[in-house]
């Protein structure tokens, strides 16, 4: 039976060892099935591989069925960002750790792929997150983030106060080194470490993680993604606001961070039979029931 998806994208984390070696396979198993395959025009370049057609983010979108990932979490990060407007779905083949986004191990690509590709597997969509930076009323930053956005004090300055509004409505003003808005996918990375709450991935809401607080009762708290929340820096120099750790904006007193629910969603996915819980029981050692970890 040939595979459903008839045209792939290929998109590595070519800084890490092996990479080449293990696109390469991967490529020949695609064709093996079937595919037509290209390689993202960045991976192409840094790997050297130039047996492949090379297309960049948005014409990938345009061409490909399917976008497949070979690296970690962030690479994942990277392309989605890219893709979630076009409805291109992604599937993620970890080298390394396991991901929580990545969630094919290297070596059973071929066990798992191949019955993907025959449209035996689990579709799982996650909404985007789009952010605004507001100066003076006028938008002077503008960026997609899956993860989080974070509102950060400077390296060198003190706590930053923050006011907090939902859907227009005052929360509350906040003194502390930082505050991130999370999405489920992100609620597992930088909010986790700041003591956030885990979201499920199907929960329609994102978490609200203050980084060390000067109030100790101030503490997460998750809201619906259908509304509007702006942060707003009353006091603090050097302050910064990064979406998804990569994109960064400087924040001058005043500026208003407004976060909002992206009209994109991202399309994962895993294999038949995967769940979100045997991800976290693996990537967090939660105890199986048996008394061992995974």
């Amino acid at each position: 039976m040939k595979s459903q998806f008839l045209h792939v994208a290929l998109i590595g984390k070519y800084q890490a060892q092996g990479s080449r070696s293990a696109l390469e396979h991967i490529a020949d198993f695609l064709l093996t099935q079937g595919c037509k395959v290209a390689l993202e025009t960045d991976t192409a370049r840094n790997t050297g591989l130039t047996q492949f057609p090379t297309l960049d983010g948005p014409a990938i979108g345009a061409h490909c069925d399917l976008a497949l990932v070979v690296g970690g979490d962030g690479t994942m990060l990277g392309i989605g960002r890219q893709l979630a407007r076009y409805g291109v779905p992604v599937v993620g083949i970890n080298q390394g750790r396991l991901g929580f986004i990545t969630d094919i191990a290297f070596e059973d690509y071929q066990a798992s792929l191949g019955p993907m590709l025959r449209g035996e597997f689990e579709e799982d969509r996650r909404w985007m997150m789009q952010a605004q930076v507001m100066r003076q009323g006028e938008c002077v930053f503008s960026a997609t983030a899956m993860n989080d956005v974070v509102v950060n004090r400077g390296a060198t300055s003190g706590m930053v106060e923050l006011r907090v509004e939902v859907d227009g409505r005052f929360v509350a003003n906040q003194r502390a080194d930082g505050l991130i808005i999370a999405s489920p996918t992100g609620s597992t990375a930088y909010a986790l470490s700041a003591g956030g709450p885990l979201l499920h991935p199907s929960i329609s809401g994102w978490v609200l993680v203050p980084i060390a607080p000067h109030t100790l009762s101030n503490r997460p708290i998750v809201l619906s993604d259908s509304g509007e929340v702006v942060i707003e820096l009353v006091a603090g120099g050097n302050a910064s606001a990064n979406f998804d750790m990569h994109s960064l904006a400087s924040l001058m007193r005043g500026d208003r961070i407004v976060v909002r629910r992206s009209a994109h969603q991202m399309r994962f996915l895993h294999p038949k039979g995967w769940s979100y819980f045997d991800t976290l029981r693996k990537k967090l050692h939660w105890n199986t029931g048996g008394g061992g970890t995974a």
